[in-house]
């Protein structure tokens, strides 16, 4: 089973286009009619929707914000003016809320059917198929991956394990047989490193591949785990606004369900649309299939995730569909020194191969100063606290952070940007004794 919709994932892009520009207009026209939200909104911005029929028509229209759904809500507004009316409602859902006041979201059955097909995808390509069993490691709760995951796992044919954290017990791979894992990167660490320590090492279990989502990491993050697993790990990234885009086999680029998700990237300032191989915002549009319906619709979305689209060709793995870089969050990116840099950098000066010798994985780093001065403290958590070449360690961290930085590396040089190391043993760091995600890049300028 080498695809989930072959006919659709291997269409040739002239093909692929057409069929995108036929749901562009659809979709359009779809939302004047039911939106009323986008009816004020075509009317207010004088768009005539007949004139909207192609991919770079649809780029020409105003971007929207997250911002602007909130102010569209409850207590806001009276209604819920981005639910599409006539539309039977199946599931209500919000945002994690996270970047400000949950986003609420009306799926349709047509939604959830839309949601799964992207995943089902991503799943194949990843070399799921009938008989497999999957541990998910998502909460089943207002967001919708679980969910998505599940009935994609129904279509494909495959068993789902709905444990919602990677915190089960070892005796659910014992006695069931996964044969993939669902979750992020730092808790399949913890798990790879809570097996080892219960005589059920990873790579000798059922488990053939772990799919990593939730959060954006390091590709040394990624290979680091890959090689105390013996396995596989797999890229996936989506949101309740419905992109879900998969890594394939190959691992060349998350691919874009191009004929169901139309992505575009733009610039810092979102006035225009950058060129293949530069990073900028996403900005995405939900395309719906002629004839089908959605409860909730979302035109030229800015996500506030940044990526680089990596090509537009055909895929070794035969797939035709645009790939594009592993999405980082903007609300995880600060700036020094007009210069930008995010939680990865970090993650990826840590995860430097030669530190994992003497360290967890785990670490947080803070930021603190004024307009003339920054420092940053980075803290890591060693295995062996006495015995940790912090000296290597911290070199290593300088080489990678600083390799693609000019700007940061001048402010560093100059003395108003400082890096600061702290090294401590397991459980040493402050996000262990605060609830819920850790927050790995805090600045408290």
């Amino acid at each position: 089973m080498n695809y989930f919709n072959q006919e659709i994932e291997t269409m040739p892009r002239g093909e692929l286009d057409e069929l995108v520009e036929e749901r562009i207009k659809y979709t359009v026209k779809y939302a004047y009619q039911n939106s009323p939200f986008y009816k004020k909104w075509f009317n207010e911005n004088r768009i005539d929707i007949s004139d909207i029929k192609s991919h770079e028509d649809l780029r020409e229209l105003p971007i929207i914000s997250g911002k602007t759904v909130r102010e569209m809500q409850p207590p806001e507004t009276k209604e819920f003016e981005f639910k599409c009316k006539g539309s039977e409602v199946f599931t209500i859902h919000e945002t994690s809320g996270t970047s400000g006041t949950p986003k609420a979201f009306f799926l349709t059955w047509d939604d959830w059917n839309r949601y799964a097909e992207k995943y089902a995808r991503s799943f194949v390509s990843q070399g799921f198929g009938p008989g497999d069993r999957v541990v998910v490691c998502a909460s089943y709760g207002m967001n919708v991956g679980a969910n998505t995951m599940t009935l994609a796992a129904q279509k494909i044919g495959m068993s789902i394990i709905p444990e919602g954290k990677c915190t089960f017990p070892v005796r659910i791979i014992k006695n069931y047989k996964p044969t993939g894992i669902v979750g992020s990167i730092f808790k399949f660490l913890r798990l790879a490193k809570r097996m080892e320590s219960e005589g059920l090492p990873m790579e000798e279990s059922s488990i053939k591949r772990l799919i990593a989502g939730g959060e954006s990491f390091s590709e040394e993050s990624r290979k680091y785990l890959e090689e105390i697993c013996g396995i596989p790990v797999y890229n996936t990234y989506g949101s309740t606004e419905g992109t879900m885009c998969g890594e394939c086999s190959k691992k060349v680029g998350l691919h874009v369900p191009e004929d169901l998700v139309h992505l575009d990237v733009y610039d810092p300032k979102l006035e225009n649309f950058v060129d293949e191989g530069e990073c900028g915002g996403i900005v995405l549009t939900n395309l719906l299939p002629v004839g089908e319906k959605t409860g909730t619709l979302l035109l030229n979305y800015d996500t506030e995730d940044t990526t680089v689209v990596l090509s537009t060709e055909k895929c070794s793995c035969g797939r035709t569909h645009m790939r594009i870089m592993n999405p980082q969050r903007e609300a995880e990116t600060l700036w020094i020194a007009e210069s930008p840099f995010n939680k990865v950098d970090i993650e990826q000066g840590v995860f430097q191969r030669d530190n994992m010798d003497y360290l967890t994985g785990e670490y947080e780093a803070f930021l603190y100063g004024d307009e003339t001065e920054t420092t940053m403290r980075v803290s890591m958590e060693c295995t062996d606290l006495k015995n940790c070449d912090e000296e290597m360690i911290k070199e290593n961290f300088h080489k990678s952070f600083f390799k693609f930085k000019p700007r940061l590396h001048h402010a560093y040089e100059d003395g108003t940007f400082n890096v600061l190391f702290n090294f401590t043993g397991p459980g040493g760091l402050e996000f262990y004794k605060i609830k819920g995600r850790p927050k790995r890049l805090v600045d408290r300028r």
